[in-house]
């Protein structure tokens, strides 16, 4: 596609020298020859200077340095690389080490709600045991009264009966007899 291209472009440049009409090609009337010979006359000039080999040189030397240049960014590519797959290892190390917090975290959760719910058993079975307690000495408070009740109305019975019954020498003889208990009893 490109000859397409460049082969009208050259017969456009090239038009006037066609344009030197039909002299022969030896001839120097020929403008023709005459460009021929001083492009030859040029190109044989600058081979003289050495310009072939200025232009060698310089081409060397840019190849030398776009050699050096890829030489240099393979050396940073490969030191990106080595930063990277550092990087990429300590990524892995903090997310393994995150994992681990978590789990230890869970754990932590776990034992703590664990402790907390023997705390709360035990506790229950305090305060079950301190309302048993309480009941128990209720219930017997509850049993002393209602035997002190009972013995006082038993007491109080029993005087009214044995007033009712008993005469004023009874009376004096049971006096007599406690009186004589309390002494034996004290000597």
């Amino acid at each position: 596609m490109k000859k397409f291209i460049l082969a009208p472009l050259f017969l456009t440049v090239a038009a006037p020298a066609f344009a030197a009409g039909d002299a022969g090609w030896a001839d120097l009337a020929n403008t023709n020859t005459v460009v021929m010979l001083a492009f030859l006359l040029f190109v044989t000039f600058l081979g003289y200077l050495g310009v072939h080999k200025m232009l060698g040189t310089q081409l060397d030397n840019r190849a030398e340095g776009i050699r050096s240049e890829l030489e240099e960014a393979r050396a940073l590519r490969e030191e990106a690389q080595t930063i990277l797959a550092s990087y990429e290892r300590k990524q892995k190390e903090v997310a393994k080490q995150a994992e681990r917090i978590v789990a230890h975290a869970k754990d932590e959760a776990a034992s703590a709600a664990t402790a907390a719910k023997e705390e709360l058993k035990a506790s229950i079975a305090r305060r079950l045991a301190n309302a048993e307690d309480q009941i128990a000495s209720a219930q017997s408070a509850a049993v002393k009264e209602v035997r002190d009740t009972a013995a006082q109305v038993a007491v109080a019975a029993a005087r009214d009966v044995i007033a009712k019954q008993m005469t004023a020498t009874q009376g004096n003889s049971l006096i007599d007899d406690a009186i004589k208990t309390v002494e034996a009893k004290l000597h």
